[in-house]
């Protein structure tokens, strides 16, 4: 391909990926599958490899890239990015309204949620982004445009050019997000964000791009700062222009004339809280023409044509009935709260964690008060503080011994944690084998918790590699085991063994490391003997990891039971080989279409086997597709191949092909 055929391909393929990005980021409503945007994008990295001067600043390839960065440079707002007066009650808001309304009877406000998160500037020149900064102190912020390019919302360039715009957004962390990425942090002992605010904070102003965007940022546009080359009348006006331009535009805006009409919305806003996927903490009252609030003008502080109003946080009083100590599988103590059941954002809840003795002793909290009690971000149930003390003088204090071994408990210099200190721990092997067994590690199905705490018990198991020496006899002698289900948990302990090495890393449950890290040492170093070789200096090359995570892995291979047991995971025959799973490329070059119910494979497992021959599946049929495979109740698909004149086959016929 020559360098001008080149281009024009480089230039189809940067507009159809930002069409494709727009529709599944911004407007929910994906046309294409993943895997079609996918092998898209590889073919653009491809061509830009190949012809790096022909790079596009809106190309998609360039949003996550470079080295990471030692420092963020300042950035000065041509525009104060101000901050907004906030109201607490409905009296307030009928004040702003009515002093509004004295200077002109016919003045309109425009109403939206406020988004809990962190607000950012956007520059574009030309149509296409320039910079993206943080709000700061309203005049000086701080450069974050590699990590504003991660947010896949975020247009690259606009469907309409203009000289110069300048948008405000907020940026947030999505509430499924922020549950997972607790999850993981709370797996690898790390110090939880508390609200998805602070982490949507902590990830934009993350030095490595890369693990901005693992963050899965995303952020909805809620005014124009300044524009050059179009004329904007109103805020209504100029959101729906943001949204015709492919922003994230802030949901739920609405054009209204009265303070029923304002109070009306609030309440309608404040009812759909708890059931968004978002944080909102409140709702915005804004003065829609431009011109009236060019007249109402500002205070030093805050603009005098908005209001926020805020929602009364909620929070409640419970008795604390009990503090638990629970040991993890790196032998972490965390003492948890167990209080009377109190309702919360529409759940009921009765424990929260209380993180350390530090977080303890810092509010005093004795088994028997009356504490008060929320969940951070109307997520996760957090004390707040002691509303009435049951009388002790001194808070409660963690144990000096481990509860489940009785081993002194130590607590390293740099860290809040205390440790059991004891490999052996019955606890630590407890946990450490439920997380072996999960689904993101060696997913091995059956062996869930009452499981693992069964066999256990029954001294069948004392670690990971025990798992493998399981036998059905074993089993059923136990109570509630039958053949059936022997059977399968045999059956998937020994699939388990094949698992890709990545699986194995992860299960092994080393401090820090988590199922995406465990990839990148399997990319660097290919087999498990190789990584216990590595050094913390070589770990620490690889994109991706910081020095900490190296120390960790170095330190982790050299623990005597860990070697213990992974020789005996090997003698078993579970894979420690890092394996590039595509067998040949017979179907390189075709692509299948699933539908229906097959007779026994499941779609996923379909479309593995195809992609390991160098295929790919794709979701919707076209004249480019080669084969439908096609199973019982096949719908429409079936239909419109067989219209097309596609070839149809069955699974057989499927699984003749690959042998």
């Amino acid at each position: 391909m020559d360098i001008n055929r080149a281009k024009e391909k480089i230039n189809e393929l940067v507009e159809t990926l930002n069409y494709h990005s727009r529709k599944y980021y911004v407007e929910d409503n994906p046309e294409i599958d993943d895997y079609d945007y996918d092998m898209m994008q590889q073919e653009l990295k491809a061509l830009e490899e190949k012809y790096p001067e022909l790079i596009r600043m809106d190309s998609p390839t360039q949003r996550v890239g470079g080295e990471p960065i030692s420092i963020f440079e300042k950035v000065e707002h041509r525009i104060q990015m101000a901050s907004l007066q906030d109201v607490f009650s409905y009296e307030q808001v009928e004040s702003f309204i009515n002093k509004t309304k004295i200077l002109n009877p016919e003045t309109e406000f425009c109403v939206e949620p406020k988004i809990d998160g962190l607000s950012v500037s956007l520059e574009y020149e030309n149509g296409v982004f320039i910079r993206g900064s943080t709000r700061g102190d309203g005049f000086i912020g701080e450069d974050v445009t590699a990590n504003i390019k991660t947010i896949m919302s975020v247009p690259m360039k606009l469907n309409e050019t203009v000289e110069y715009l300048e948008v405000r957004g907020e940026v947030y962390m999505p509430r499924a997000v922020f549950e997972l990425l607790v999850s993981e942090q709370e797996l690898n002992d790390e110090q939880p964000f508390k609200n998805p605010r602070n982490a949507a904070a902590g990830s934009l102003r993350q030095k490595d791009s890369k693990i901005a965007a693992k963050r899965k940022l995303d952020i909805f546009c809620f005014n124009v700062q300044q524009i050059q080359g179009k004329e904007l009348r109103s805020h209504k006006e100029s959101l729906d222009y943001l949204k015709f331009q492919g922003f994230k535009v802030i949901p739920e805006y609405e054009k209204v004339s009265s303070y029923d009409e304002v109070k009306s919305k609030i309440i309608d806003i404040g009812e759909k809280r708890y059931s968004l996927s978002y944080d909102i903490d409140g709702v915005v009252i804004k003065v829609d023409n431009f011109a009236e609030r060019e007249k109402m003008g500002s205070t030093a502080k805050t603009p005098k044509w908005a209001v926020a109003y805020k929602f009364p946080p909620e929070e409640k009083e419970t008795k604390l009935l009990d503090i638990e100590v629970n040991v993890g599988r790196t032998g972490a103590v965390t003492p948890v709260a167990v209080f009377e059941p109190i309702l919360l954002a529409g759940t009921s809840v009765s424990r929260a964690t209380l993180h350390n003795q530090d977080f303890i002793d810092e509010k005093n909290i004795s088994i028997g008060d009356i504490i008060k009690v929320r969940k951070a971000g109307d997520i996760i149930p957090e004390v707040l503080s002691v509303s009435k003390s049951c009388g002790e003088l001194n808070s409660f204090k963690l144990p000096k011994v481990c509860p489940d071994c009785g081993t002194e408990l130590i607590r390293e210099p740099d860290e809040s944690v205390i440790r059991c200190p004891n490999v052996n721990c019955p606890a630590q092997i407890y946990r450490s084998i439920v997380h072996f067994a999960s689904k993101g590690a060696m997913n091995i199905d059956g062996l869930g918790p009452a499981i693992v705490d069964t066999l256990i018990d029954n001294r069948l198991i004392h670690s990971v590699a025990d798992l493998y020496t399981i036998k059905a006899d074993d089993l059923l002698t136990l109570d509630n085991f039958k053949e059936k289900s022997v059977n399968n948990l045999l059956t998937s302990i020994e699939k388990s063994k094949s698992n890709s090495l990545d699986r194995l890393i992860f299960g092994l449950g080393i401090r820090n490391i988590g199922s995406a890290s465990a990839k990148l040492l399997c990319d660097r170093f290919g087999s498990l003997d190789n990584i216990i070789n590595a050094t913390a200096e070589e770990i620490a090359e690889i994109d991706g990891f910081g020095e900490i995570m190296a120390e960790s892995v170095a330190k982790a291979f050299k623990e005597p039971h860990r070697l213990e047991i992974i020789k005996r995971l090997k003698s078993y025959g579970v894979n420690v080989i890092y394996e590039n799973k595509q067998k040949d490329n017979r179907f390189e070059g075709k692509t299948f279409v699933l539908t229906g119910t097959l007779p026994t494979l499941k779609r996923a497992e379909a479309k593995e086997i195809i992609e390991s021959f160098g295929g790919k599946a794709s979701g919707s049929v076209s004249k480019k597709t080669d084969y439908v495979l096609a199973g019982e109740d096949a719908g429409s698909k079936l239909t419109k191949a067989e219209s097309l004149g596609i070839t149809i086959i069955s699974e057989d016929e499927f699984l003749d092909m690959t042998k």
